[in-house]
């Protein structure tokens, strides 16, 4: 039987009409699938990007036991400090350096971070007590800087167990805090094998020059007294 034109080309139309139908179809599965994989890898590299900071649950504990008291001298601050130091090193949780950042308002100084030497455990060569204390007190204001917050009646100050190595100084600058408060030496970190890298006095001068208070020596021979009992025995993790 011959096929008159009209029905022939409207037998064309419709073949046509689910061809285009089965090619949008398999078009936006395959569309739908591809994004999602590609949002499943965009997770996945998300997730091995991320890196943790964590403080051992003695610390935790802490800082919780601490948080209502008011701190109105250098030497009951610096004390926080070398505490944290000295549990560090006695719950084998990290190297024996400490650091407490505190937030002073007008007559009231509460403590509002601390940090703990974490490098060995979380494998991670830049999270030094003063380091961690810092990240911690930022996140806690959700600010990149301690100095958005400051104010004639706000400061940040905070106390180190031993004054810090050359990176810490960095962070220090960097931070906004107004005061920075060291209890042992480069020499006495030193001298039991740890690498400060390049502190000079010109590096506190400038430290100062950008308005933040320095202040040394504050409880020395406690926070010499760790580092000397963890040089015994401890492991001294330079980058060679």
């Amino acid at each position: 039987m011959t096929m008159k034109p009209v029905a022939a080309i409207g037998s064309l139309a419709i073949v046509a009409s689910v061809h285009a139908a089965c090619y949008y179809y398999y078009y936006h599965l395959n569309k739908s699938k591809s994004e999602e994989k590609t949002k499943s890898n965009d997770t996945d590299e998300d997730n091995n990007a991320k890196i943790g900071i964590t403080l051992p649950t003695w610390a935790i504990e802490y800082e919780k036991s601490l948080k209502d008291i008011n701190f109105t001298t250098d030497e009951e601050r610096m004390k926080v400090a070398i505490e944290l130091s000295a549990r560090n090193v006695q719950n084998n949780t990290g190297g024996p350096f400490g650091c407490a950042i505190f937030e002073s308002k007008g007559t009231e100084c509460k403590l509002f971070s601390i940090g703990i030497n974490r490098v060995v455990p979380l494998n991670n060569s830049t999270l030094h007590g003063e380091m961690v204390a810092i990240q911690f007190a930022q996140q806690k204001l959700q600010s990149f800087s301690m100095m958005c917050c400051k104010s004639a009646d706000t400061k940040y100050l905070m106390y180190s167990s031993c004054e810090p190595c050359a990176m810490c100084l960095g962070g220090t600058l960097w931070s906004g805090v107004s005061e920075l408060v060291c209890a042992a030496t480069k020499a006495d970190a030193e001298a039991i094998g740890f690498n400060e890298g390049p502190v000079f006095e010109a590096s506190y001068q400038q430290l100062m020059a950008s308005g933040v208070v320095v202040k040394r020596n504050v409880l020395r021979k406690e926070g010499a007294a760790v580092l000397e009992a963890y040089g015994r025995s401890g492991v001294i993790y330079n980058s060679s």
